[in-house]
């Protein structure tokens, strides 16, 4: 399960020099409005060290990193939706993205313009979600248009229940509201709103772009941003865009180490932005390893094991007999899975284990 990622925020906030840390994908990256253009699109491995130490122990043939894929367009300005700069047809590049990393400028440089002219990021924010907003009501009427006859004439109580919450979503985008305010009472709803990709009822990490001096405790303008998300429910996060590209020319690990010691950094933004991005989808991963591989897999957050077996492949899902399960510290402690076994640490869990964050999995099937 790969983790997608879309990119937003206004020209020169540093969506696109942030876009090239997390991928190394090098996009073009200039001091001017619409710089991007054509979608950018980056796979990035997600960092664990949970692999290097078990690969350390099991000495397999490679290690597989679980990986999150970005997705960076071109900055929106206001009156995007009525063709202004460049539109907001860019906005369905990442319409099937899992989450929304909204990218707000947080610094002072006379040296890169701002397409307003005065910093500001709770206004970019506001004009962001506004154009956001106006792109899943485009999208909510026009589906609207096409259920409506059904619904009404054709005695179809699926297209009725389509029609309902479309007609939710209608009046929620029209009060400026999010389409993730509006909640349903079960799954078949849910299920067929997340089908209707609309923006606004994704997830949102809101990335605070600051310099240098604020990477570590941010500044006035990332108070004013956490003011003005309080009510949302959503994460906000503090990068230095302009430090994390520094880090991506370090040839070693060593040598990005030292210098986040010495910036007073525990870790790159890098590795907080993709942690951040999987606890709010809230994901997790296990492992396996053998001698062919070590590996991460991702799940949702409390999955049973039949479940977490289907990430690796349906056929286990399907003829799911057992999981034998290893906990991560009792497997380095130990240092082998014939060690952990010697010492009763492996446990059998059948079809209604929840699995946990770490486990090291071997499943058991018949098809």
């Amino acid at each position: 399960m790969a983790l997608q990622c879309g990119i937003v925020g206004l020209p020169n906030v540093g969506k696109s020099t942030l876009f090239n840390c997390l991928s190394n994908a090098k996009a073009q990256a200039a001091n001017f409005p619409f710089c991007t253009i054509e979608p950018n699109v980056g796979v990035i491995t997600v960092p664990d060290e949970r692999l290097n130490k078990l690969a350390g122990l099991v000495h397999p043939e490679k290690i597989v990193p679980t990986t999150v894929e970005i997705v960076d367009i071109a900055g929106l300005v206001k009156g995007a939706s009525r063709g202004e700069g460049l539109g907001n047809k860019f906005l369905a590049n990442i319409r099937e993205t899992d989450a929304i990393l909204h990218v707000l400028r947080c610094f002072d440089d006379a040296n890169v313009t701002h397409v307003d002219g005065i910093v500001n990021p709770v206004r970019d924010k506001e004009i962001i979600d506004y154009e956001l907003q106006l792109k899943d009501l485009e999208t909510v009427e026009s589906r609207i248009g096409k259920v409506q006859k059904q619904a009404q004439t054709g005695g179809d109580k699926q297209a009725k229940i389509v029609l309902d919450m479309l007609l939710r979503y209608k009046a929620a985008l029209e009060q400026g509201k999010p389409a993730r305010t509006v909640r349903f009472d079960n799954r078949d709803d849910e299920k067929a709103a997340r089908d209707l990709f609309l923006l606004t009822n994704k997830p949102v990490l809101y990335v605070c772009n600051v310099d240098e001096a604020s990477a570590v405790s941010g500044n006035s303008y990332v108070d004013a941003v956490r003011d003005a998300i309080g009510e949302e429910g959503a994460d906000l996060l503090v990068v230095a865009a302009k430090i994390e590209s520094e880090i991506a020319e370090f040839e070693t690990g060593e040598e990005r180490a030292l210098f986040l010691d010495e910036l007073g950094l525990p870790e790159s933004g890098v590795n907080r932005l993709i942690k951040a991005a999987y606890k709010l989808l809230k994901l997790e991963t296990f492992l396996t390893a053998g001698p062919q591989e070590v590996r991460a897999w991702t799940y949702r957050q409390g999955s049973k094991a039949p479940q977490c077996a289907g990430v690796i492949h349906t056929d286990f899902e399907k003829g799911f007999i057992r999981a034998e399960v290893i906990k991560y510290d009792e497997y380095v402690r130990l240092g082998s899975e014939s060690a952990c076994r010697e010492a009763g640490k492996i446990n059998i869990e059948g079809k209604e284990y929840v699995v946990q964050d770490g486990d090291i999995m071997h499943f058991r099937f018949n098809v």
